[in-house]
């Protein structure tokens, strides 16, 4: 199903277990930050987000795929923007818009959430599952970009341009955010240094060649 395309609204039982596989994703990231994955048990996350251990294992496999849906979520907010572009608007300047809104946290809340991302990262650095994840989320996020983008592109849009588009943008913002998260300290989340600053240079980078975004 494309990004575009109207969907049901998702029932009472939906939204309660979309609300619940992000309580554990958020438990399951704040301690892989705080103790690392090794130190952490799915018996651990589920304390955490306060859910049975037979709940945590009804909707995921282990304890790394436990955070995918928050990292899916910050994707699936970014296409969903950048499928909102108002029409005409060159798609180059739609991409670059649409990744600096969604690496710019608007509030304090979305702050919190990008260094919670940052700290999964760091905490990934050492775990090949917990990167498999990052790295299958992405891959999904990419498959479905590529509607986002033939839609706007229109349908005489090169196939192969789409893809070559669908997949620069993706690793503009997964290498961005990975860059973001290797120092130590507290990087920058505005301004220079920041993810949004760091993707569009990514982006520009990645892209510079493809005739389809040529401005």
């Amino acid at each position: 199903m494309s990004d575009k395309t109207p969907s049901r609204a998702p029932s009472l039982t939906e939204r309660r277990k979309a609300a619940t596989q992000l309580d554990i994703a958020r438990a399951a990231v704040e301690l892989f930050t705080e103790r690392g994955p090794d130190d952490t048990t799915a018996e651990d996350v589920a304390l955490r987000a306060g859910v049975a251990l037979r709940t945590f294992y009804r909707y995921f496999r282990s304890k790394q795929d436990a955070v995918a849906p928050l990292l899916a979520g910050g994707a699936d907010r970014w296409r969903a923007d950048l499928a909102a572009t108002a029409p005409g608007t060159p798609l180059a300047d739609a991409l670059e818009r649409s990744v600096t809104a969604s690496l710019t946290p608007a509030d304090a809340e979305a702050e919190e959430e990008l260094r919670r991302t940052r700290g999964l990262l760091r905490a990934a650095a050492g775990d090949p599952a917990l990167r498999a994840v990052w790295y299958r989320v992405n891959q999904e996020s990419e498959e479905r970009l590529r509607e986002v983008l033939a839609g706007l592109a229109g349908p005489d849009a090169d196939p192969l341009g789409v893809r070559l588009v669908a997949a620069a943008a993706t690793d503009a913002i997964r290498i961005a955010l990975e860059a973001w998260a290797e120092p130590e300290g507290e990087p920058p989340v505005r301004g220079e240094g920041s993810p949004a600053a760091l993707a569009v240079h990514c982006l520009r980078e990645l892209t510079g060649g493809i005739g389809m975004l040529r401005r």
